[in-house]
């Protein structure tokens, strides 16, 4: 008899009479997302009930989905649980694990400004960030980042209902480029809403504008504090009444010329692959320096951004 057919009983199961598969796909558990599970099973109870064997001569249930929810129930300190117990053949129990982690059949993710502003929501209700953070088991900057969808701008929201901004993510970029630039965002706007019906901006304009202008802050940053930590020169010394030693030295005791700077010596098939990774001509060694300098201070820039208030 398939899953399908088999007879469904509902029960509250002791959580130590739940063995886990052996057989289960899942080898690795993410220690921070498990953690984030528990603390609402801790608020909230477990939502989705487990789905297991029928007991055994011993008792004992093996588990068939769930695993996760499992674990993290135990975290929360958990004692019983509730569970869906349907009897299973081995081979089918793994088809029903690969489904269930692909996602078929299950409930279908929200939109990601749909997710934005529930989590929203339910942050306001807390007087801090922080606090609004703890309760879902994360970081303020995660709150932060499953935030920002909720707090685009009228223009970019429209962009983004009107399909001439092509994802979330990018309509998210588009906000952090105005939050640094608001006259290139701008214009990046308006670039926008003159595309042709249908026609959608490509995310790597907007990725490319945000690096650039993050590698630009970052470069006028770190000129300010090269300046900050200049000393000032120090007043020329008096005069010496005798012959100075230091004129006088022999040749053999001046200072070495300087050595001239060694060539760059860099495998051109790597220039080239790196090229075409950032979509630059092939072979200009200075071009892709600039642009990996570029990359490099923007994400630095971006590091921080990330404590901004959500």
């Amino acid at each position: 008899m398939s899953f399908k057919e088999t007879q469904t009983e509902f029960k509250r199961i002791d959580l130590a009479l739940i063995d886990p598969d052996p057989a289960h796909p899942r080898k690795q558990c993410d220690e921070a997302g498990l953690k984030g599970l528990a603390n609402s099973i801790r608020s909230k109870g477990l939502i989705h009930p487990l789905v297991v064997q029928p007991a055994g001569a011993d008792g004992r249930h093996r588990l068939i989905v769930g695993e996760r929810r499992w674990r993290a129930a135990q975290l929360a300190g958990e004692t019983t649980v509730p569970a869906l117990v349907r009897a299973c053949a081995a081979d089918e129990s793994l088809e029903i694990q690969v489904f269930e982690n692909l996602g078929l059949g299950l409930r279908a993710a929200l939109e990601p400004r749909d997710m934005a502003n529930a989590i929203q929501t339910v942050a306001q209700r807390f007087e801090t960030r922080e606090a609004a953070a703890e309760h879902f088991g994360r970081t303020p900057n995660w709150l932060s980042q499953a935030t920002a969808a909720a707090n685009l701008s009228p223009k970019v929201s429209a962009l983004l209902d009107s399909g001439r901004i092509s994802s979330t993510s990018t309509a998210i970029q588009l906000e952090k480029l105005a939050q640094k630039n608001e006259a290139r965002a701008e214009t990046l706007i308006d670039r926008i809403e003159q595309l042709p019906e249908g026609e959608k901006l490509a995310k790597t304009v907007v990725e490319t504008a945000l690096s650039e202008e993050g590698g630009r802050r970052a470069r006028k940053k770190a000129a300010g504090d090269e300046e900050k930590s200049e000393a000032p020169a120090a007043p020329p010394a008096s005069a010496p009444t005798a012959a100075s030693p230091v004129a006088d030295a022999p040749a053999a005791f001046a200072s070495p010329a300087p050595t001239p700077a060694r060539e760059r010596r860099v495998n051109p098939g790597k220039i080239r692959m790196v090229a075409q990774i950032l979509g630059l001509s092939d072979g200009d060694e200075d071009e892709v320096l600039a642009r990996l300098i570029d990359e490099f201070l923007a994400l630095k820039g971006e590091a921080a951004d990330a404590g901004a208030p959500f």
